[in-house]
């Protein structure tokens, strides 16, 4: 079984699990939103907005080529949907990761992390930011909502920035997002280093005698 982490593209939105194909909680504010006629046109129309101004605003896991989870983020400037949280606003060097969601059928497999992983990389990559940040719910995931959970959040690294008793802002630094990673290959070089058989060295050439009996040295 394979899987990896790719961008997320136009392509893939209809990959995206209902309601969340047709969601624009995130990316406009109440009055527009109950003013749409299309809301997948609309999505569609947002991911290319972000795109062509911004840059990657996703990404997408695939097991076996076929997609089972994704994240979507991007500056808060892009999602007015987040001016309604009593915890805003995000703070100006951060990101804002609005959605994230794993088929159940992987879920507890690590997707989430992997996700969220690559989406450090891509910010680290591109320069700008130094965090990135989310709303959470700490009614859990059943609550009904399109904000994630906060201890979904807290298991893949982020922490309480601004507290709140239902949607506390929380924060990740994009460097600890990769930090286990770093942490896992330092010590699997210390590992190899000690099983790694040590080279010996070449024993020194021994002096040739000359006819006079006398070494040559």
């Amino acid at each position: 079984m394979s899987r990896k982490i790719v961008r997320l593209t136009l392509d893939h939105l209809d990959a995206l699990p209902s309601p969340c194909r047709s969601c624009l909680f995130w990316e406009l504010d109440p009055v527009r939103r109950a003013r749409v006629d299309d809301p997948c046109g609309e999505k569609d129309a947002w991911v290319s907005q972000v795109l062509r101004e911004w840059g990657s605003c996703g990404r997408i896991a695939l097991v076996d080529d076929q997609p089972v989870g994704y994240l979507i983020y991007a500056p808060e400037a892009y999602v007015p949907g987040a001016a309604g949280f009593p915890t805003a606003p995000v703070s100006p060097d951060a990101v804002l990761l609005t959605t994230a969601y794993v088929d159940p059928a992987h879920a507890g497999g690590g997707l989430g992390r992997m996700l969220v992983q690559g989406m450090a990389r891509d910010l680290i990559e591109r320069g700008g930011f130094r965090a990135v940040e989310a709303f959470g719910d700490t009614r859990g995931r059943h609550a009904g909502t399109c904000v994630l959970p906060e201890a979904f959040l807290g298991g893949v690294g982020f922490k309480t920035q601004r507290a709140h008793s239902t949607t506390p802002r929380m924060r990740m630094e994009l460097r600890s997002a990769l930090t286990w990673r770093d942490e896992l290959e330092v010590a699997l070089e210390r590992l190899l280093g000690v099983v790694r058989p040590h080279k010996q060295k070449a024993p020194a050439p021994t002096p040739k005698a000359t006819r006079s009996g006398r070494q040559a040295l």
